[in-house]
Protein backbone atom coordinates (compact mmCIF):
# COMPACT_ATOMS: atom_id res chain seq x y z
CA UNK A 1 0.00 0.00 0.00
CA UNK A 2 1.15 3.52 -0.74
CA UNK A 3 1.67 5.88 2.12
CA UNK A 4 -0.95 8.62 1.96
CA UNK A 5 1.79 11.26 2.15
CA UNK A 6 3.99 9.82 -0.59
CA UNK A 7 5.21 12.65 -2.86
CA UNK A 8 3.43 13.41 -6.14
CA UNK A 9 4.74 14.95 -9.35
CA UNK A 10 2.71 17.52 -11.27
CA UNK A 11 3.21 16.79 -14.96
CA UNK A 12 2.00 18.99 -17.83
CA UNK A 13 1.58 17.77 -21.40
CA UNK A 14 1.25 20.70 -23.80
CA UNK A 15 0.04 19.27 -27.09
CA UNK A 16 -1.08 20.53 -30.49
CA UNK A 17 -4.76 19.91 -29.75
CA UNK A 18 -5.01 20.20 -25.95
CA UNK A 19 -3.29 20.94 -22.64
CA UNK A 20 -3.28 18.32 -19.88
CA UNK A 21 -2.19 18.35 -16.26
CA UNK A 22 -1.86 15.29 -14.04
CA UNK A 23 -0.70 14.32 -10.57
CA UNK A 24 1.36 11.12 -10.75
CA UNK A 25 2.47 8.91 -7.87
CA UNK A 26 5.62 6.80 -7.64
CA UNK A 27 3.79 3.68 -8.89
CA UNK A 28 2.81 5.33 -12.16
CA UNK A 29 -0.80 5.91 -11.19
CA UNK A 30 -2.36 9.12 -12.46
CA UNK A 31 -4.40 10.12 -9.41
CA UNK A 32 -5.92 13.28 -10.86
CA UNK A 33 -6.05 14.66 -14.37
CA UNK A 34 -7.51 17.68 -16.16
CA UNK A 35 -7.59 18.49 -19.86
CA UNK A 36 -8.46 21.54 -21.92
CA UNK A 37 -9.17 20.90 -25.59
CA UNK A 38 -8.36 23.94 -27.67
CA UNK A 39 -11.31 25.37 -29.57
CA UNK A 40 -8.90 26.81 -32.13
CA UNK A 41 -5.59 24.92 -32.01
CA UNK A 42 -4.04 27.31 -34.52
CA UNK A 43 -4.97 29.94 -37.08
CA UNK A 44 -3.70 30.80 -40.55
CA UNK A 45 -3.08 34.41 -41.51
CA UNK A 46 -2.05 33.14 -44.94
CA UNK A 47 -2.61 29.79 -46.66
CA UNK A 48 -0.33 27.11 -45.22
CA UNK A 49 0.57 29.06 -42.10
CA UNK A 50 -0.08 27.69 -38.61
CA UNK A 51 0.28 30.10 -35.71
CA UNK A 52 -0.97 30.59 -32.17
CA UNK A 53 -0.40 33.30 -29.58
CA UNK A 54 2.31 32.36 -27.10
CA UNK A 55 0.16 33.54 -24.19
CA UNK A 56 -2.52 31.09 -25.34
CA UNK A 57 -0.42 28.13 -24.16
CA UNK A 58 0.49 29.69 -20.81
CA UNK A 59 -3.18 30.58 -20.20
CA UNK A 60 -4.19 26.99 -21.05
CA UNK A 61 -1.53 25.63 -18.71
CA UNK A 62 -2.71 27.88 -15.87
CA UNK A 63 -6.30 26.81 -16.49
CA UNK A 64 -5.63 23.06 -16.22
CA UNK A 65 -3.31 23.60 -13.26
CA UNK A 66 -5.87 25.53 -11.21
CA UNK A 67 -8.59 23.03 -12.13
CA UNK A 68 -6.33 20.17 -11.06
CA UNK A 69 -5.52 21.88 -7.77
CA UNK A 70 -9.23 22.16 -6.98
CA UNK A 71 -9.83 18.52 -7.93
CA UNK A 72 -6.87 17.22 -5.89
CA UNK A 73 -7.83 18.97 -2.64
CA UNK A 74 -5.40 18.21 0.18
CA UNK A 75 -3.35 15.90 -2.08
CA UNK A 76 -2.07 19.07 -3.79
CA UNK A 77 0.13 19.53 -0.72
CA UNK A 78 1.99 16.32 -1.64
CA UNK A 79 3.39 17.99 -4.77
CA UNK A 80 7.18 17.66 -4.77
CA UNK A 81 8.17 18.79 -8.27
CA UNK A 82 6.82 19.99 -11.61
CA UNK A 83 7.66 18.66 -15.07
CA UNK A 84 6.45 19.49 -18.55
CA UNK A 85 6.59 17.87 -21.95
CA UNK A 86 5.68 19.88 -25.02
CA UNK A 87 5.17 19.77 -28.78
CA UNK A 88 8.34 20.13 -30.81
CA UNK A 89 9.63 22.44 -33.53
CA UNK A 90 7.38 25.36 -32.53
CA UNK A 91 9.09 28.70 -31.90
CA UNK A 92 8.64 32.31 -30.82
CA UNK A 93 10.78 35.45 -30.55
CA UNK A 94 10.84 37.38 -27.27
CA UNK A 95 12.23 40.78 -26.25
CA UNK A 96 14.56 41.59 -23.35
CA UNK A 97 11.66 41.26 -20.90
CA UNK A 98 10.61 37.86 -22.24
CA UNK A 99 7.55 39.32 -23.93
CA UNK A 100 6.58 37.58 -27.22
CA UNK A 101 7.23 39.69 -30.31
CA UNK A 102 5.28 37.41 -32.65
CA UNK A 103 2.94 34.45 -32.64
CA UNK A 104 4.28 30.94 -32.07
CA UNK A 105 5.08 29.41 -35.45
CA UNK A 106 3.92 25.81 -35.07
CA UNK A 107 5.47 22.65 -36.45
CA UNK A 108 2.52 22.42 -38.86
CA UNK A 109 3.44 25.72 -40.53
CA UNK A 110 4.34 25.37 -44.21
CA UNK A 111 5.63 28.88 -45.05
CA UNK A 112 8.84 29.00 -47.04
CA UNK A 113 11.72 31.44 -46.81
CA UNK A 114 12.68 32.54 -50.32
CA UNK A 115 15.58 34.56 -51.66
CA UNK A 116 18.03 33.37 -49.01
CA UNK A 117 21.76 33.85 -49.34
CA UNK A 118 23.50 31.06 -51.19
CA UNK A 119 25.09 28.27 -49.18
CA UNK A 120 28.89 28.72 -49.07
CA UNK A 121 30.68 26.65 -51.70
CA UNK A 122 32.44 24.17 -49.34
CA UNK A 123 29.18 23.34 -47.55
CA UNK A 124 27.29 23.11 -50.84
CA UNK A 125 29.85 20.63 -52.15
CA UNK A 126 29.59 18.51 -49.00
CA UNK A 127 25.79 18.49 -49.09
CA UNK A 128 25.80 17.52 -52.77
CA UNK A 129 28.34 14.73 -52.21
CA UNK A 130 26.23 13.25 -49.42
CA UNK A 131 23.07 13.33 -51.53
CA UNK A 132 21.42 15.75 -49.11
CA UNK A 133 21.38 18.90 -51.27
CA UNK A 134 17.61 18.89 -51.77
CA UNK A 135 17.01 18.07 -48.10
CA UNK A 136 19.21 20.97 -46.98
CA UNK A 137 17.47 23.28 -49.41
CA UNK A 138 14.10 22.28 -47.96
CA UNK A 139 15.37 22.63 -44.37
CA UNK A 140 16.57 26.17 -45.04
CA UNK A 141 13.29 27.15 -46.67
CA UNK A 142 11.19 25.62 -43.87
CA UNK A 143 13.19 27.20 -41.02
CA UNK A 144 11.13 29.85 -39.24
CA UNK A 145 14.25 31.75 -38.16
CA UNK A 146 15.26 32.16 -41.82
CA UNK A 147 11.78 33.33 -42.77
CA UNK A 148 11.73 35.93 -39.98
CA UNK A 149 15.23 37.19 -40.80
CA UNK A 150 14.27 37.56 -44.47
CA UNK A 151 10.72 38.92 -44.16
CA UNK A 152 10.66 40.67 -40.78
CA UNK A 153 14.22 41.95 -40.22
CA UNK A 154 13.06 44.61 -37.73
CA UNK A 155 11.41 41.92 -35.57
CA UNK A 156 14.59 39.86 -35.72
CA UNK A 157 16.65 42.90 -34.68
CA UNK A 158 14.46 43.33 -31.58
CA UNK A 159 14.63 39.62 -30.73
CA UNK A 160 16.48 38.97 -27.47
CA UNK A 161 15.92 35.20 -27.51
CA UNK A 162 14.64 32.79 -30.14
CA UNK A 163 12.79 30.17 -28.10
CA UNK A 164 11.14 26.87 -28.72
CA UNK A 165 7.69 26.76 -27.08
CA UNK A 166 9.00 24.56 -24.26
CA UNK A 167 11.71 27.14 -23.43
CA UNK A 168 9.12 29.94 -23.47
CA UNK A 169 6.92 28.08 -20.98
CA UNK A 170 9.98 27.35 -18.82
CA UNK A 171 10.59 31.12 -18.74
CA UNK A 172 6.96 31.73 -17.73
CA UNK A 173 7.41 29.26 -14.85
CA UNK A 174 10.79 30.43 -13.56
CA UNK A 175 12.07 33.53 -15.35
CA UNK A 176 15.06 31.51 -16.65
CA UNK A 177 16.00 31.02 -20.30
CA UNK A 178 16.85 27.33 -20.24
CA UNK A 179 15.62 24.02 -21.65
CA UNK A 180 16.42 20.32 -21.72
CA UNK A 181 18.61 19.02 -24.54
CA UNK A 182 15.83 16.43 -25.09
CA UNK A 183 13.52 19.32 -26.03
CA UNK A 184 15.80 20.92 -28.61
CA UNK A 185 14.15 19.41 -31.66
CA UNK A 186 13.42 21.77 -34.51
CA UNK A 187 14.97 24.07 -37.09
CA UNK A 188 17.67 25.37 -34.77
CA UNK A 189 21.49 25.12 -34.73
CA UNK A 190 21.62 22.32 -32.18
CA UNK A 191 24.27 19.59 -32.26
CA UNK A 192 22.28 16.53 -31.20
CA UNK A 193 25.29 14.24 -30.99
CA UNK A 194 27.23 16.45 -28.58
CA UNK A 195 24.09 17.87 -26.90
CA UNK A 196 25.15 21.50 -27.35
CA UNK A 197 24.70 24.43 -29.72
CA UNK A 198 26.59 24.01 -32.99
CA UNK A 199 30.02 25.58 -33.18
CA UNK A 200 30.59 28.39 -35.69
CA UNK A 201 32.63 26.09 -37.94
CA UNK A 202 29.98 23.33 -37.98
CA UNK A 203 29.13 22.60 -41.62
CA UNK A 204 25.41 22.53 -40.76
CA UNK A 205 25.39 25.95 -39.08
CA UNK A 206 24.55 27.73 -42.35
CA UNK A 207 21.17 25.96 -42.53
CA UNK A 208 19.74 27.96 -39.62
CA UNK A 209 22.36 30.47 -38.52
CA UNK A 210 20.94 32.01 -35.34
CA UNK A 211 23.26 34.37 -33.47
CA UNK A 212 24.62 32.77 -30.25
CA UNK A 213 23.31 35.69 -28.19
CA UNK A 214 19.75 34.75 -29.14
CA UNK A 215 20.13 31.18 -27.85
CA UNK A 216 19.78 29.93 -24.27
CA UNK A 217 21.13 27.52 -21.65
CA UNK A 218 20.98 23.77 -22.30
CA UNK A 219 20.26 21.32 -19.47
CA UNK A 220 20.31 17.55 -19.18
CA UNK A 221 17.05 15.76 -18.24
CA UNK A 222 16.74 15.73 -14.47
CA UNK A 223 18.47 19.06 -13.91
CA UNK A 224 16.55 21.94 -12.36
CA UNK A 225 15.28 24.58 -14.80
CA UNK A 226 14.48 26.86 -11.89
CA UNK A 227 12.02 27.46 -9.08
CA UNK A 228 8.39 28.39 -9.61
CA UNK A 229 8.25 32.18 -9.35
CA UNK A 230 5.79 34.15 -7.24
CA UNK A 231 3.96 35.35 -10.38
CA UNK A 232 3.75 31.82 -11.80
CA UNK A 233 2.56 30.53 -8.41
CA UNK A 234 -0.28 33.05 -8.33
CA UNK A 235 -1.34 32.12 -11.87
CA UNK A 236 -1.02 28.32 -11.60
CA UNK A 237 -1.65 27.58 -7.94
CA UNK A 238 1.69 25.78 -7.69
CA UNK A 239 3.55 26.62 -4.46
CA UNK A 240 6.24 29.24 -4.97
CA UNK A 241 9.73 27.75 -4.89
CA UNK A 242 8.70 24.32 -6.21
CA UNK A 243 11.37 22.87 -8.51
CA UNK A 244 10.70 22.69 -12.25
CA UNK A 245 12.64 19.64 -13.51
CA UNK A 246 13.93 19.51 -17.10
CA UNK A 247 12.59 16.47 -18.98
CA UNK A 248 12.05 16.35 -22.75
CA UNK A 249 9.67 16.66 -25.69
CA UNK A 250 6.28 14.98 -25.84
CA UNK A 251 7.57 12.11 -27.97
CA UNK A 252 10.80 11.79 -26.00
CA UNK A 253 8.86 11.46 -22.75
CA UNK A 254 6.44 9.09 -24.45
CA UNK A 255 9.29 6.72 -25.32
CA UNK A 256 10.44 6.33 -21.70
CA UNK A 257 6.80 6.37 -20.55
CA UNK A 258 6.28 3.26 -22.68
CA UNK A 259 9.35 1.65 -21.14
CA UNK A 260 11.37 1.57 -24.37
CA UNK A 261 14.88 1.93 -22.96
CA UNK A 262 16.78 -0.36 -25.37
CA UNK A 263 16.83 -0.88 -29.16
CA UNK A 264 14.96 -4.20 -29.00
CA UNK A 265 11.82 -2.27 -27.97
CA UNK A 266 10.34 0.19 -30.47
CA UNK A 267 7.90 2.96 -29.57
CA UNK A 268 5.13 3.59 -32.09
CA UNK A 269 3.34 6.90 -31.74
CA UNK A 270 -0.11 7.00 -33.33
CA UNK A 271 -0.59 10.74 -33.11
CA UNK A 272 -1.03 13.66 -35.50
CA UNK A 273 2.47 12.80 -36.65
CA UNK A 274 3.04 9.04 -36.54
CA UNK A 275 6.54 7.90 -35.65
CA UNK A 276 8.69 4.92 -34.82
CA UNK A 277 11.65 5.34 -32.49
CA UNK A 278 14.06 3.37 -30.32
CA UNK A 279 16.54 4.20 -27.57
CA UNK A 280 20.25 3.59 -28.18
CA UNK A 281 23.31 4.16 -25.99
CA UNK A 282 25.26 5.52 -28.97
CA UNK A 283 24.56 8.20 -31.57
CA UNK A 284 23.26 7.00 -34.94
CA UNK A 285 21.53 9.01 -37.63
CA UNK A 286 18.45 7.32 -39.12
CA UNK A 287 19.41 9.04 -42.39
CA UNK A 288 22.37 11.25 -43.29
CA UNK A 289 22.00 14.76 -41.84
CA UNK A 290 18.88 13.65 -39.95
CA UNK A 291 19.87 13.67 -36.26
CA UNK A 292 19.06 11.17 -33.56
CA UNK A 293 17.56 13.24 -30.78
CA UNK A 294 19.00 13.27 -27.24
CA UNK A 295 16.84 10.91 -25.20
CA UNK A 296 15.13 11.61 -21.91
CA UNK A 297 17.18 8.68 -20.60
CA UNK A 298 20.53 10.28 -19.78
CA UNK A 299 23.40 9.62 -22.16
CA UNK A 300 21.16 7.97 -24.76
CA UNK A 301 19.59 8.91 -28.09
CA UNK A 302 16.28 8.40 -29.87
CA UNK A 303 16.74 7.71 -33.60
CA UNK A 304 13.29 8.27 -35.08
CA UNK A 305 11.43 8.16 -38.38
CA UNK A 306 8.34 10.35 -38.70
CA UNK A 307 5.30 10.08 -40.93
CA UNK A 308 3.98 13.62 -41.16
CA UNK A 309 0.19 13.83 -40.97
CA UNK A 310 0.14 10.18 -39.80
CA UNK A 311 -3.05 9.66 -37.82
CA UNK A 312 -4.23 13.13 -38.82
CA UNK A 313 -5.33 11.22 -41.91
CA UNK A 314 -8.14 9.72 -39.83
CA UNK A 315 -9.40 13.24 -39.10
CA UNK A 316 -9.09 14.02 -42.80
CA UNK A 317 -11.10 10.90 -43.66
CA UNK A 318 -13.83 11.74 -41.14
CA UNK A 319 -14.17 15.26 -42.48
CA UNK A 320 -14.24 14.32 -46.14
CA UNK A 321 -15.95 10.90 -46.21
CA UNK A 322 -17.54 9.92 -42.90
CA UNK A 323 -20.50 12.29 -42.42
CA UNK A 324 -22.80 9.26 -42.15
CA UNK A 325 -20.72 7.71 -39.35
CA UNK A 326 -20.50 11.04 -37.53
CA UNK A 327 -24.33 11.24 -37.37
CA UNK A 328 -24.75 7.57 -36.44
CA UNK A 329 -22.07 7.76 -33.74
CA UNK A 330 -23.79 10.80 -32.20
CA UNK A 331 -27.01 8.79 -31.90
CA UNK A 332 -25.15 5.88 -30.30
CA UNK A 333 -23.27 8.12 -27.89
CA UNK A 334 -19.84 7.01 -29.12
CA UNK A 335 -17.11 8.63 -31.20
CA UNK A 336 -17.01 8.31 -34.97
CA UNK A 337 -13.57 6.65 -34.61
CA UNK A 338 -15.06 3.90 -32.44
CA UNK A 339 -17.75 3.23 -35.02
CA UNK A 340 -15.29 3.23 -37.91
CA UNK A 341 -12.84 1.00 -36.03
CA UNK A 342 -15.58 -1.52 -35.27
CA UNK A 343 -16.07 -1.89 -39.04
CA UNK A 344 -12.42 -2.58 -39.80
CA UNK A 345 -13.06 -6.31 -39.39
CA UNK A 346 -15.45 -6.17 -42.36
CA UNK A 347 -12.50 -5.55 -44.68
CA UNK A 348 -9.87 -8.26 -45.36
CA UNK A 349 -6.14 -7.58 -44.99
CA UNK A 350 -4.85 -5.82 -48.09
CA UNK A 351 -8.22 -4.13 -48.65
CA UNK A 352 -8.99 -6.04 -51.82
CA UNK A 353 -6.02 -4.58 -53.69
CA UNK A 354 -6.40 -0.99 -52.40
CA UNK A 355 -3.05 0.50 -51.31
CA UNK A 356 -2.63 3.89 -49.68
CA UNK A 357 0.58 5.95 -49.63
CA UNK A 358 0.32 8.33 -46.63
CA UNK A 359 2.87 10.97 -47.60
CA UNK A 360 0.37 13.84 -47.80
CA UNK A 361 2.88 16.41 -46.52
CA UNK A 362 6.41 16.63 -47.98
CA UNK A 363 9.02 15.80 -45.37
CA UNK A 364 12.73 16.39 -44.97
CA UNK A 365 13.63 13.16 -46.73
CA UNK A 366 10.74 13.32 -49.23
CA UNK A 367 10.56 16.96 -50.34
CA UNK A 368 8.48 16.17 -53.45
CA UNK A 369 6.24 13.47 -51.97
CA UNK A 370 2.50 13.29 -52.46
CA UNK A 371 -0.17 10.95 -51.18
CA UNK A 372 -1.44 8.21 -53.47
CA UNK A 373 -4.28 5.68 -53.59
CA UNK A 374 -3.82 2.88 -56.10
CA UNK A 375 -5.80 -0.22 -57.06
CA UNK A 376 -9.27 1.34 -56.77
CA UNK A 377 -12.11 -0.72 -58.25
CA UNK A 378 -15.91 -0.63 -58.22
CA UNK A 379 -16.03 -3.06 -55.28
CA UNK A 380 -14.29 -0.67 -52.90
CA UNK A 381 -16.19 1.29 -50.25
CA UNK A 382 -15.40 4.10 -47.85
CA UNK A 383 -14.54 1.50 -45.22
CA UNK A 384 -12.03 -0.07 -47.60
CA UNK A 385 -10.40 3.36 -47.85
CA UNK A 386 -10.46 3.78 -44.07
CA UNK A 387 -8.66 0.48 -43.52
CA UNK A 388 -6.26 1.29 -46.37
CA UNK A 389 -5.29 4.48 -44.51
CA UNK A 390 -4.55 2.47 -41.34
CA UNK A 391 -2.51 -0.03 -43.37
CA UNK A 392 -0.74 2.75 -45.31
CA UNK A 393 0.50 4.40 -42.14
CA UNK A 394 1.50 0.94 -40.87
CA UNK A 395 3.51 0.20 -44.03
CA UNK A 396 5.28 3.56 -43.73
CA UNK A 397 6.18 2.83 -40.11
CA UNK A 398 7.46 -0.64 -41.07
CA UNK A 399 9.65 1.04 -43.68
CA UNK A 400 10.93 3.41 -41.00
CA UNK A 401 11.65 0.57 -38.58
CA UNK A 402 13.59 -1.36 -41.21
CA UNK A 403 15.68 1.74 -41.86
CA UNK A 404 16.48 2.08 -38.15
CA UNK A 405 17.35 -1.60 -37.80
CA UNK A 406 19.61 -1.56 -40.85
CA UNK A 407 21.54 1.55 -39.83
CA UNK A 408 21.75 0.60 -36.16
CA UNK A 409 22.53 -3.10 -36.61
CA UNK A 410 19.90 -4.18 -34.08
CA UNK A 411 16.64 -6.13 -34.20
CA UNK A 412 13.39 -4.98 -32.61
CA UNK A 413 11.54 -7.78 -30.82
CA UNK A 414 8.41 -6.03 -29.56
CA UNK A 415 6.41 -2.85 -30.05
CA UNK A 416 4.86 -0.43 -27.56
CA UNK A 417 2.10 1.91 -28.73
CA UNK A 418 0.82 5.31 -27.62
CA UNK A 419 -1.23 8.15 -29.08
CA UNK A 420 -4.87 8.44 -30.08
CA UNK A 421 -4.84 5.54 -32.55
CA UNK A 422 -3.50 3.16 -29.91
CA UNK A 423 -6.80 3.31 -28.02
CA UNK A 424 -8.33 1.08 -30.71
CA UNK A 425 -7.99 -2.69 -30.19
CA UNK A 426 -8.57 -3.18 -33.91
CA UNK A 427 -5.73 -0.84 -34.92
CA UNK A 428 -3.38 -2.45 -32.39
CA UNK A 429 -4.16 -5.92 -33.75
CA UNK A 430 -3.70 -4.80 -37.36
CA UNK A 431 -0.35 -3.30 -36.33
CA UNK A 432 0.78 -6.56 -34.73
CA UNK A 433 -0.25 -8.48 -37.85
CA UNK A 434 1.54 -6.06 -40.19
CA UNK A 435 4.82 -5.96 -38.27
CA UNK A 436 4.72 -9.62 -37.26
CA UNK A 437 5.66 -8.51 -33.75
CA UNK A 438 3.78 -8.43 -30.44
CA UNK A 439 2.22 -5.06 -29.63
CA UNK A 440 1.99 -3.85 -26.03
CA UNK A 441 -0.29 -1.18 -24.59
CA UNK A 442 0.49 0.13 -21.12
CA UNK A 443 -1.84 1.05 -18.26
CA UNK A 444 -2.42 4.64 -19.40
CA UNK A 445 -2.80 6.61 -22.60
CA UNK A 446 -0.85 9.42 -20.91
CA UNK A 447 2.55 7.92 -21.73
CA UNK A 448 4.16 11.34 -22.26
CA UNK A 449 3.05 12.70 -18.90
CA UNK A 450 4.04 9.45 -17.20
CA UNK A 451 7.52 9.49 -18.76
CA UNK A 452 8.00 13.13 -17.82
CA UNK A 453 7.11 12.41 -14.19
CA UNK A 454 9.66 9.55 -14.06
CA UNK A 455 12.48 12.04 -14.56
CA UNK A 456 11.34 14.01 -11.51
CA UNK A 457 11.08 10.92 -9.32
CA UNK A 458 14.67 10.06 -10.26
CA UNK A 459 15.82 13.64 -9.67
CA UNK A 460 14.20 13.63 -6.23
CA UNK A 461 15.92 10.37 -5.29
CA UNK A 462 12.82 8.14 -5.29
CA UNK A 463 14.45 5.94 -7.96
CA UNK A 464 18.12 5.44 -8.78
CA UNK A 465 17.79 5.40 -12.54
CA UNK A 466 15.36 5.17 -15.45
CA UNK A 467 15.33 1.35 -15.42
CA UNK A 468 14.18 1.36 -11.79
CA UNK A 469 11.52 3.96 -12.55
CA UNK A 470 10.19 1.97 -15.51
CA UNK A 471 10.06 -1.26 -13.49
CA UNK A 472 8.00 0.46 -10.81
CA UNK A 473 5.82 2.76 -12.91
CA UNK A 474 5.06 1.02 -16.23
CA UNK A 475 2.72 -1.96 -16.51
CA UNK A 476 1.68 -3.67 -19.74
CA UNK A 477 -2.12 -3.77 -19.73
CA UNK A 478 -2.90 -5.26 -23.17
CA UNK A 479 -0.85 -7.60 -25.35
CA UNK A 480 -1.63 -8.22 -29.04
CA UNK A 481 -0.12 -11.30 -30.67
CA UNK A 482 0.38 -11.26 -34.47
CA UNK A 483 -1.58 -13.54 -36.77
CA UNK A 484 1.21 -15.25 -38.72
CA UNK A 485 -0.91 -15.90 -41.81
CA UNK A 486 -1.87 -12.23 -42.10
CA UNK A 487 1.74 -11.23 -41.44
CA UNK A 488 2.96 -13.30 -44.39
CA UNK A 489 0.41 -11.57 -46.65
CA UNK A 490 1.36 -8.11 -45.39
CA UNK A 491 5.06 -8.87 -45.85
CA UNK A 492 4.48 -9.74 -49.50
CA UNK A 493 2.34 -6.65 -50.08
CA UNK A 494 4.89 -4.41 -48.36
CA UNK A 495 7.89 -5.66 -50.34
CA UNK A 496 6.22 -6.07 -53.72
CA UNK A 497 3.65 -3.28 -53.76
CA UNK A 498 4.00 -0.54 -51.13
CA UNK A 499 7.78 -0.11 -51.38
CA UNK A 500 7.52 0.14 -55.17
CA UNK A 501 4.99 2.98 -55.26
CA UNK A 502 7.09 5.99 -54.29
CA UNK A 503 10.13 5.40 -56.55
CA UNK A 504 7.80 4.77 -59.52
CA UNK A 505 5.68 7.85 -58.87
CA UNK A 506 8.56 10.19 -57.98
CA UNK A 507 9.37 11.08 -61.64
CA UNK A 508 5.70 11.94 -62.16
CA UNK A 509 5.61 14.10 -59.00
CA UNK A 510 8.63 16.05 -60.27
CA UNK A 511 7.20 16.36 -63.77
CA UNK A 512 3.81 17.54 -62.47
CA UNK A 513 5.53 20.13 -60.30
CA UNK A 514 7.48 21.53 -63.26
CA UNK A 515 4.33 21.63 -65.45
CA UNK A 516 2.20 23.31 -62.78
CA UNK A 517 4.84 25.86 -61.90
CA UNK A 518 3.34 28.57 -59.70
CA UNK A 519 -0.27 27.50 -60.28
Amino acid sequence: MLETRDPLVLSFDMGTQSARAMLVDKRGQILYKTQLKYKTPYFSTYPGWAEQKAEFYWDALCHVSLELKEKAGSDWDRLTAVTMCCIRDSCVCVDVNGKPLNNVILWLDMREAKGLKKVPAPQKLAFTASGMRETVKLQRKMSACNWIKKNEPELWRKTHKFLLLSAYLNFCFTGNYADSCANLIGHIPFDSKNRCWMKEKDIRRCIFDIEPSKLYDILEPGEIVGLISRKASEETGIPEGTELIATGSDKGCEIVGLGCLSPDKAALSFGTTASVAVTTDHYMEPLSFIPAYPAVKKGCYNPEVQIYRGFWLISWFKKEFAAKEEVEALKLGISAEELLNSRLKEIPPGCGGLTFQPYFTPGITMPTARGAIIGVSDMHTRIHLYRAIIEGVGYALIDGLKTLEKRGHFKVKELFVAGGGSQSDEICQITANMFGLPVNRIQTYEASGLGSSMVAFIAKGIYDDMESAVNAMVQVKDHFVPDRKEYRLYKLLFNNIFRQIFPRLLPLYKKERSIRGDY
